[in-house]
């Protein structure tokens, strides 16, 4: 029975009677005018909040935010306290216990984690998500501001830290001096550079847009120390509260308001700060018989160094730096961006001063030669600084003496987050681009018609920007995992445009010569737009729970369910609005004069020179060739006429080809555009032949399945349990048969032993379950741990021998070595704690976004040619360079040679992180690995014995890695107590204040005031003589004065010992807490080992071989928990997709035979994706070489893990796979709906005739989604190791998903088969599921 048109227009419809689609459509058919102004603003906003670094000659942008990851932190508040001096157990009791019982109570908290260290309590606050940062933040504000009297000890105060994330460290960096080459060359100490970081860098970084806090490392703090000698203060009769008050009384200003004298109004200050060391001195402690006794009298003053409880080293060299803390919700990007605009800024204002070489000239020479030039060389022992910075600043550098040189104090970063973001949204920008031109391919091949393939080629750079303005209004971050929302969205939205186009064709091939174009292209686009929205409604609301998702698996994916549903939401405004629009000018207009045609031919061949040397040499191309051909048509003889359609799409597809080859470059730039073009061509052109030919042999196929259901049928169900024993195991697929034989008789373990189920369950393992795939940063976070009780200075030395180690590795390209904090709340950081940063180079020498470069390569000498000065020579068709050695082949090597590089006796190892990765842990779990466990007892001791006891355990579960396995040990720190002796003091009339003054005094000194010396503020800090507090014996003999004079020996009041205590002490909501840390080995995931362990503890509990002590317990913590809990999740949420799937389906159909029709496909589609992540672990896929290429490497294959991203790709897999069992099943029933049935044979025409109608778009979307998802798959730039996972089950699934264009038509068959006989011969059977 022949299909005609349906009879929809505007003549036999009325507005009133038109659907809101069909009215958007005629609105948009009438008033192009305004659809073309609307595109125009739609494009120039898209560009204008674009997330890529676009260049556009100073048109004015204000791009989306960018990072390179979500940030998947917890919504937590950190509360920090300072109080100098005292034990991480006075801090405990005093500080940590109070305030975390008091800020339990704040509504909203989920957990209170605290830490008590030397000096200082920080206690993370950790909220539900539900709640809003700064509401959080104010929930905190209120609870410190009306803590009761008398909770802090006297002068403290606790504080709130700084309004910013766990990936709010964005840049790090350090001082040093260098000459005006840009060359390190020092000549600078560490007091120097750290007051010009704290009183001038760090201040002026802190004023740029977006920055939260700017938290120092390394260097000295400068203060004035007042040394008092006892013996001289006894001899003049001082107390140390003179010498107190004395200092504290001798550095204050005033003001005396004002006078006025002749008119003229003077401001009155009495200065009176101190400004120097002869100042301090000359402080009047007392008067003795009217002779003033000095400071100096009484003690030796002098400059020097706080104490520090945190240092930095760079590849083996004391290092002064600074942290960059970007605000909550900030853009990083555009932090960044302001961090270096102001770096420039105040670059040429730092401090510079000369550095003579003295290995290259003496002193004498040095004299002889600044006499010759009229100045000093010298003031005292010093050089005289502004002379000769003086006259090299009036010298050309040629005329410079060759020994000296100037030394500028500069910011150098070592940790700048730009390049990661960069890198990353290169790898994004390229796969997406490179989607859009294979899909223009498959567009030009499968449609033959070229207007028609650039009028569906405009929806994907319109929905594209679209996208971008969603994400703007609706504050969707970019970021790598975002934008692959958008990249995997790709092929789905050109589906839109395939749709309408294709329909709107056939309209005008069909239509009357006398008939209206305009109501013509209304009525093929009215006639498919409800069903372009069912299409889109079905793949939108596939991801919809997704935005259920709470935790780091929310903050991770809902960005991407936004961006996919922005991207198939905008492909359906393109398609319904500007296409038909389009598609009435380019397809069914003409302009009747000749001349203006001409005319305008000429302009386009013009505007097309233009572009080839202007814009991009392609566009250029196309203008020039479409206008030359129109312009000499009347030229070309008739019968070559006929082929210019056909050459036209020819020389389009080869020009399209070209571009994409030289944007993808899949086989590396080494081997030739030549290569790369065949390559493409090969894998584009072979999987579109394949297409072709199942389009051709079709007929032939369907027919045949249709008079062998059984078989057909039978092989997908095949398929689908390979699907299913690929992802769950054959043990536990099959695991109900050795059970079932079992009750038989026969042994369940000899079933389970047979060499054939022990091969099948060896190839099939199942999945194994991870959170995230782990994203290349380009650098380690390397944080081994010293011994509790080593020093500053102990620390040191072992992070610059790590330091020099790891530098000499050639492919680490810089080392940063941090030990304890930096001044930041977000930094709590014992001093054995070491936290090294180490960049590594990439493989081979790339661009800002990650693209390598290419140089010219001497085929002769087999080797890079170089010119003058060494550097490789740019070649645009020479070879990347490659900076690895030949061994390393990952950075996964590179780990293990710093492993190896790092080994220091009195260290630990440390698991393998990356900075973004190591902070989001840390401050998530508290731990400083991805996995550990977590130890909870009444007192310190307990666990830290239960600790030790769980290590020991952990190191022989097979699939943990040994040497990473470290307990705290937690009462292993130095202490010497001074236990003061009540009864000895009250013999005495002292208390214990009064001694306790003098141990204060005599060790650590008292920080009394603060100088003001311009804009810089140092400390001034009393305390006895270096010589009288170094050693145990000195300080028995430290005197504290009685109530009557008498000079009493400490020895005599206290007893002074060594003891062994807590370094730091945590806890988690007021207990107690121990962490055993913990790594895998390769080959294993996170969620596997934290079973095996759980595993192994407890049949070491059941065994009795261990026992825990009363009010003891253990949990495992760590990354891991993301895992299950977006497991849970998942188990919930992908079964509500699938039934929200399955009843839009049934809306759609209103049967629920055909809706099981359809949504089997489902099963098919999942189970490809299934069998593809189980090639990709399998080590004969994909095993040759083409062209020299590993196709291994080349496409990525590796044992890939279940994780959130492999769902996820799932569930935008589930979206579009019934997309063509709806198209042939809606053709079906429209069919069945024409024809009388009354015979098998007319069911099976019917059938076969239905499928033959739609098998040609069905297949074109098809392709679009498959081929589109190629670049995707051989990305490996930053962030591919993410994206690449997600694309895998929409490829896989997508490609078996061409069995459903037989399952649905077979199927349906079969119903209606069964139907027919069981109602008897003659009579039409209803549509499946009818009543």
């Amino acid at each position: 029975m022949s299909e005609g048109p349906v009879k929809t227009s505007s003549d036999s419809l009325g507005p009133e009677k038109m659907s809101w689609v069909d009215q958007i459509i005629w609105f948009c058919l009438k008033n192009k005018l305004v659809v073309w102004l609307v595109t125009l603003f739609v494009v120039g906003w898209g560009i204008y909040v674009a997330p890529f670094d676009w260049e556009l000659g100073g048109f004015p942008r204000n791009p989306v935010a960018v990072d390179a990851i979500p940030d998947i932190g917890e919504n937590q508040q950190i509360v920090f306290t300072e109080w100098e001096g005292r034990s991480p157990q006075d801090i405990d009791d005093q500080i940590t216990y109070p305030l975390t019982t008091a800020l339990l109570g704040i509504p909203g908290v989920k957990t209170v984690r605290s830490y008590s260290y030397f000096g200082y309590s920080t206690i993370f606050i950790i909220f539900e998500e539900k709640h809003d940062f700064y509401w959080s933040r104010t929930r905190v504000l209120e609870k410190l501001s009306s803590l009761p009297a008398g909770s802090m000890p006297e002068g403290v105060q606790p504080m709130l830290g700084p309004d910013s994330t766990p990936l709010g460290q964005v840049f790090w960096y350090t001082l040093e001096g260098r000459d005006p080459d840009g060359q390190p060359v020092g000549g600078w100490d560490l007091p120097e550079l750290r007051s010009i970081q704290d009183w001038h860098v760090r201040y002026a970084l802190l004023s740029s847009g977006g920055v939260s806090e700017v938290a120092s490392i390394g260097g000295f703090v400068r203060e004035y120390q007042i040394d008092v000698d006892p013996d001289a203060m006894r001899a003049y009769n001082v107390r140390l509260e003179d010498v107190f008050n004395a200092v504290r009384m001798s550095n204050v200003d005033v003001g005396a308001r004002t006078i006025e004298v002749n008119r003229v109004e003077y401001l009155i200050r009495g200065l009176g700060f101190i400004e120097n060391l002869q100042d301090v001195e000359k402080i009047v402690v007392r008067v003795n018989e009217n002779v003033p006794v000095r400071v100096k009298d009484i003690a030796a003053v002098s400059l020097g160094p706080e104490m520090r409880r945190g240092a930095l080293d760079k590849e083996g060299a004391e290092a002064v730096g600074g942290i960059v803390v970007v605000r909550y919700a900030a853009n990083p990007l555009e932090v960044i961006k302001n961090v270096k605009s102001k770096i420039q800024e105040i670059a040429p204002g730092l401090p510079s001063k000369p550095v003579i070489d003295y290995h290259r000239v003496d002193r004498g020479e040095v004299e002889q030669f600044a006499e010759a030039q009229g100045f000093e060389a010298y003031a005292s022992a010093e050089i005289n600084d502004a002379a000769w910075l003086s006259w090299l600043r009036g010298h050309e550098r040629a005329q410079w003496p060759p020994w000296i040189t100037t030394s500028q104090v500069t910011v150098v970063p070592y940790y700048d987050r730009t390049g990661l973001i960069y890198e990353t949204l290169g790898t994004l920008n390229s796969a997406i681009i490179e989607e859009v031109i294979i899909t223009i391919i498959v567009i030009v091949v499968m449609v033959t018609h070229l207007r028609s393939s650039i009028l569906i080629s405009s929806v994907l750079p319109l929905a594209v920007l679209i996208s971008f303005i969603a994400m703007k209004v609706f504050g969707v971050d970019a970021n790598i995992v975002s934008l692959s929302g958008i990249a995997i969205a790709i092929g789905t939205v050109v589906d839109m445009g395939i749709i309408i186009c294709e329909n709107i064709l056939k309209h005008l091939d069909s239509a009357g010569p006398g008939e209206d174009r305009l109501k013509v292209v209304f009525r093929a686009s009215s006639e498919v737009g409800s069903a372009v929205l069912t299409a889109i409604a079905t793949t939108v609301v596939s991801f919809l729970p997704v935005f259920a998702m709470t935790g780091p698996e929310g903050k991770l994916f809902k960005p991407l369910a936004f961006t996919k549903t922005f991207a198939l939401m905008a492909s359906v405004i393109v398609a319904l609005t500007i296409i038909p629009a389009l598609a009435h000018v380019l397809l069914a207009s003409r302009i009747q004069s000749r001349k203006l045609m001409r005319y305008i031919l000429a302009a386009l061949f013009t505007g097309g020179v233009v572009t080839v040397f202007a814009v991009a040499w392609w566009a250029g191309l196309v203008l020039i060739g479409f206008s030359a051909y129109h312009l000499s048509v009347d030229y070309v003889p008739p019968r070559l006429r006929k082929a210019g359609p056909w050459l036209a799409n020819g020389a389009a597809l080869v020009l399209v080809l070209v571009v994409l080859t030289k944007h993808w470059m899949p086989l590396g730039p080494d081997r030739g555009l030549f290569l790369n073009l065949v390559f493409a061509a090969i894998i584009i052109g072979g999987l579109l032949s394949t297409y072709l030919v199942f389009q051709w042999t079709y007929r032939f196929f369907l027919a045949w399945f249709l008079d062998h259901k059984w078989v057909y049928v039978s092989a997908v169900s095949l398929l689908v349990l390979a699907g299913l024993t690929a992802w769950l195991g054959f043990d536990r697929v099959f695991g109900v048969v050795p059970a079932a034989i079992g009750k038989v008789g026969i042994p369940a373990e000899r079933i389970r032993l047979n060499p054939i189920w022990v091969s099948m369950a060896h190839k099939f393992p199942g999945f194994g379950k991870e959170f995230m795939p782990p994203l290349d940063e380009g650098s380690y976070l390397y944080m081994p741990t010293t011994m509790p009780h080593a020093s500053v200075g102990e620390a040191l030395d072992i992070i610059e021998l790590q330091d020099r180690s790891i530098a000499s590795i050639p492919e680490v390209d810089a080392v940063v070595g941090k030990v304890g904090r930096a001044e930041s709340a977000l930094d709590p950081a014992p001093m054995s704690m070491i936290e090294t940063v180490i960049n590594y180079k990439p493989e081979y020498l790339t661009d800002m976004n990650g693209r390598r470069l290419t140089f010219k390569y001497d085929e002769g000498a087999n080797e890079f040619a170089r010119d003058a000065s060494g550097a490789l020579i740019p070649d645009p068709f020479g070879r990347p360079y490659r900076q690895w050695r030949d061994h390393i082949k990952s950075p996964d090597d590179i780990w293990q040679e710093i492993v190896k590089a790092a080994q220091v006796p009195g260290t630990t190892s440390a698991p393998e992180l990356q900075p973004i990765n190591a902070r989001i842990v840390m401050l998530q779990s508290g731990m400083r690995a991805p996995m550990g466990v977590k130890v909870k007892g009444p007192d310190l001791e307990t666990i830290e014995k239960v600790g030790l006891e769980i290590e020991h355990y952990l190191k022989e579960v097979p699939s943990v890695q040994a040497d990473a396995v470290i307990a705290d040990r937690i009462v292993g720190s130095a202490y010497l107590e001074i236990d003061i002796n009540r009864e000895a003091i009250a013999r005495y009339g002292l208390r214990i204040r009064d001694v306790q003054d003098v141990i204060e005094v005599a060790l650590g000194g008292i920080r009394l005031t603060t100088t003001v010396e311009g804009r810089e503020r140092y400390p001034v800090r009393v305390r006895y003589l270096r010589e009288l507090r170094d050693r145990i014996e000195t300080l028995e003999r430290i005197l504290v004065p009685s109530m009557d004079g008498t000079q009493i020996p400490l020895i005599q009041l206290a007893d002074i010992r060594y003891v062994r205590g807590p370094m730091a002490i945590k806890s988690e909501d007021t207990f107690l807490v121990s962490y055993v840390l913990l790594d895998k080995k390769p080959g294993h995931t996170e969620v596997d080992v934290v079973e095996d362990c759980q595993r192994y503890l407890q049949q070491k509990l059941d065994s009795g071989e261990w026992s825990l002590p009363a009010g003891v317990s253990y949990s495992f913590a760590g990354s891991y928990e993301n895992q299950v809990r977006a497991q849970e999740t998942l188990a919930v949420v992908i079964p509500v997709a699938l039934f929200i799937i399955f009843l839009l389906l049934y809306f759609q159909f209103t049967s629920y035979l055909t809706t099981l029709l359809v949504w089997s496909g489902l099963l098919v589609a999942g189970s490809g994706g299934f069998l593809l992540l189980w090639l990709y672990g399998q080590p004969w896929f994909l095993n040759f070489d083409l062209f020299g290429v590993d196709m291994r490497e080349l496409f990525q294959v590796h044992q890939i893990n279940l994780s959130v991203a492999i769902w996820v790709g799932f569930l935008a897999l589930f979206g579009i796979a019934t997309d063509d069992g709806v198209v042939i099943a809606t053709y079906l029933d429209q069919s069945f709906a024409r024809r009388r049935i009354t015979s098998i044979k007319d069911i099976r025409e019917a059938t076969l005739a239905a499928g033959l109608r739609r098998i040609r778009p069905c297949l074109m979307t098809t392709a679009t989604t498959v081929l589109a998802l190629v670049p995707v798959l051989t990305s490996k730039g930053r962030g591919a190791d993410v994206m690449v996972p997600m694309a895998i089950p929409s490829f896989g699934g997508m490609t078996i998903e061409l069995l459903t264009l037989f399952l649905v038509p077979v199927l349906y068959c079969w119903v209606k088969e069964i139907k027919f006989r069981m109602l008897g011969q003659g009579a039409a059977p209803p549509a499946p599921g009818e009543s």
